[in-house]
């Protein structure tokens, strides 16, 4: 059996693990070793806090509808609730864009909700 010589594969690793580190700080952007564990644990942030990252922007759209409702006399959980039953198909992340870009628009909403709990269902 041939011989194999790894030096060419092993190089593109290294180099492809260290560009990786780049801006880490000491030796971890520098020593492969410690390179490769910092990259190995940085990939892992960045698969989990993509998903966290989803659950944070929901969290922000609700302090946002929160913030927009209380300023007219209705908590969050009452405005979704009657928004619902007023038949409004908005998502909160366009709800939460209408409160902090359009402040009139979010009001109609507000009173539309409104109408719809004086009504019984």
């Amino acid at each position: 059996m041939s011989r194999v010589k790894r030096s060419v594969a092993r190089n593109a690793r290294r180099n492809k693990v260290l560009a990786l580190a780049r801006g880490y700080r000491g030796r971890s952007n520098n020593n492969f070793r410690l390179a490769k564990e910092r990259v190995d644990k940085g990939l892992e942030y960045a698969y989990r806090d993509r998903r966290n990252r989803k659950r944070d922007m929901r969290g922000l759209w609700i302090q946002r509808i929160n913030a927009g409702a209380r300023a007219h006399g209705m908590t969050y959980s009452q405005f979704i609730s009657a928004i619902k039953r007023a038949g409004v198909e908005l998502d909160r992340k366009v709800l939460a864009d209408i409160a902090v870009r359009d402040p009139d628009g979010f009001r109609a909403l507000v009173e539309q909700a409104q109408g719809a709990v004086k009504q019984p269902a």
